[in-house]
């Protein structure tokens, strides 16, 4: 049910992406605005990314196999990567393109068929980015969450087009639609930026932020009666899985049935907390303070702080 739900915003994203290139295009071509063009190169780009993203949750969602005994999440991580570097691509082609207009400026025309399409576009990206943001966030989708940040861009990107045009309209100069085209670029090369370091940090199993690892040691300080301490806390993620694993030292005289309940019981409130875990928990015998010793819970200050 779930990648049936990424697929279908996948491909609402696909569709607007589609029709609104049709509209720039046209728009370009009846106006001569290079910023309209460069908005069209924007929209091409957020169309293939469209695509990647639509194979990247299909082919994600499937279970683990025997080749792939961590499941496929990671296809994920790899679209996020190639949709920021296509993002770079279509910021130097714009670039290029306006650097070219402000050497060889040419008339513009029909300028307020440009702002009326540009609007129209913001309105639109809006409204998709805003229920692929929304999924995203739910299903926890890096593919989607990028293709959101694609949108999102688009947003204030044709918006300053938009703006750009009702300036040449009013002041007659040119030169703005070029230099408003640059501007265009440094906000998508901002936004590639950020979506690169986003989607390439689980590809190096960075670990989880440091608010889910609290959300683990909170949940791990409420055992104290039944364990000594806890370390090696190592985390990472994959997809929309998040891997946990960590060393328990239990309490002396401890069941191996008490703590195949306990780690269950774990394993429930990190799912409850996180969402989507897979928690792996390696436990070593304990031996209880002696009355001559401090009988305090060690797992007050734990090394959870220990990646290896």
């Amino acid at each position: 049910m779930k990648a049936n739900r990424k697929v279908k915003v996948a491909t609402l994203s696909i569709v607007s992406n589609s029709v609104l290139i049709i509209l720039k295009v046209v728009a370009g071509i009846l106006s001569g605005s290079i910023s309209i063009v460069s908005e069209a190169i924007h929209s091409s780009m957020d169309l293939i990314a469209s695509i990647i993203a639509f194979f990247s949750v299909t082919m994600s969602s499937k279970p683990a196999d025997k080749k792939h005994p961590y499941g496929h999440g990671k296809i994920e991580n790899v679209s996020g990567v190639i949709e920021g570097l296509l993002i770079f691509v279509a910021a130097f082609l714009i670039i290029f393109q306006a650097i070219k207009k402000i050497l060889h400026p040419s008339e513009i025309s029909d300028t307020m068929v440009g702002v009326g399409v540009m609007l129209f576009a913001s309105i639109v990206n809006i409204l998709v980015s805003r229920i692929l943001y929304k999924v995203a966030r739910e299903e926890d989708s890096i593919a989607l969450e990028a293709d959101s940040l694609h949108l999102k861009t688009d947003v204030y990107t044709s918006l300053g087009v938009a703006v750009g045009l009702l300036l040449i309209w009013i002041t007659k100069i040119r030169i703005l639609d070029p230099i408003v085209a640059i501007l265009v670029a440094l906000l998508i090369i901002k936004e590639a930026c950020v979506l690169c370091k986003s989607a390439f940090g689980p590809l190096l199993d960075t670990k989880l932020s440091d608010e889910d690892e609290a959300k683990i040691k909170e949940i791990m300080d409420r055992y104290c009666d039944k364990i000594l301490d806890y370390h090696q806390l190592r985390t990472r993620k994959s997809g929309n899985i998040k891997y946990i694993d960590f060393h328990l030292t239990v309490r002396e005289g401890l069941t191996v049935r008490e703590t195949h309940e306990m780690s269950d019981d774990m394993e429930r409130e990190m799912e409850l907390a996180l969402r989507n875990t897979n928690v792996n928990i390696h436990f070593e015998p304990g031996k209880d303070p002696g009355p001559e010793e401090e009988a305090v819970c060690q797992c007050d200050k734990p090394d959870v702080g220990e990646h290896r």
